[in-house]
């Protein structure tokens, strides 16, 4: 069976979509789309801005969504028998497989981008990548902390990221070094994503998908918050909202999909961000 999965923030690039754009028709349509509907030239972003500009939470999300859903839509090969996507590439996969339309998506990323960059303005939030540490240890030492600082992705069978307020992030990475974490890193966010930190963008989220249609899904959708396939349409947007404070079950949903029968895993978005995951994680299951 194959597996499709979509990248989240990380992977952008500038210049990214450029050559999709020149080389088909209804990819140039819906670039040209995307810039109508957001009310700006999200394109020229893109193709010529800065690689400052494109570390933006709003254009990190709105780039990758864009280019993932059209590289799905102008491929002749994309034909899933299940689906994931990582943070936000899930909403990348939902268009991609038709739950909601590439229109609604990106509204609905656009508004997203935009409450969590507002959250992130307002409080002092951030993440880092502990590699090297089982994930029961990190889980205690992060629960043992007076603020707040939560494991957030669960990446690799070597790799968990926290998140939390700024302070707390410091003093448990100090504990984790101790206690024999090979390699502990900052990632350059502005944000405590997938964390408590981020429920005030979740109650505001929860408002703006529900005037979305949805449609059930013809694949298995193996979502963030379960790591488990999913295909109501009831279930996926409940799922994506509280996919902002929950932590993400990648390394869990890559286990069950290969459990389920998913033998071949295919990104599609810019770059190839999750197949050293997929690598780390493959070799874990054997």
């Amino acid at each position: 069976m194959k597996a499709y999965l979509f990248p989240g923030q990380g992977s952008q690039f500038v210049g990214m979509g450029k050559d999709l754009y020149k080389k088909s028709h209804l990819a140039k349509k819906l670039f040209q789309l995307s810039d109508e509907i957001l009310g700006f030239r999200m394109t020229s972003v893109m193709f010529e801005g800065s690689m400052d500009t494109l570390k933006n939470t709003k254009y990190t999300q709105l780039s990758i969504y864009i280019y993932s859903v059209i590289k799905a839509k102008i491929s002749n090969n994309f034909n899933p028998d299940m689906v994931a996507g990582h943070s936000l590439g899930e909403f990348s996969a939902l268009a991609a497989v038709d739950v909601f339309s590439f229109e609604d998506g990106l509204k609905l990323v656009n508004k997203r981008a935009s409450i969590m960059q507002n959250i992130c303005e307002s409080t002092h939030g951030g993440m880092s990548v502990i590699v090297g540490l089982k994930d029961s240890i990190i889980e205690d030492v992060c629960k043992n902390d007076p603020g707040i600082v939560v494991p957030s992705n669960y990446n690799s069978p070597e790799q968990l990221v926290i998140s939390g307020e700024i302070q707390a992030l410091k003093r448990v990475c100090i504990i984790l070094k101790k206690i024999g974490a090979k390699k502990i890193f900052v990632l350059p966010v502005h944000g405590a994503f997938h964390s408590p930190i981020m429920e005030p963008a979740q109650n505001k989220f929860q408002k703006i998908v529900n005037k979305i249609y949805f449609k059930d899904s013809k694949y298995p959708i193996y979502q963030n918050v379960t790591a488990l396939p999913v295909t109501k349409s009831y279930d996926i947007k409940n799922n994506i909202v509280k996919q902002l404070t929950y932590p993400v079950k990648w390394k869990q949903s890559i286990k069950n999909m290969i459990s389920h029968g998913a033998v071949s895993f295919t990104e599609i978005g810019p770059g190839n961000i999750l197949q050293g995951l997929i690598k780390k994680i493959l070799k874990n299951s054997v």
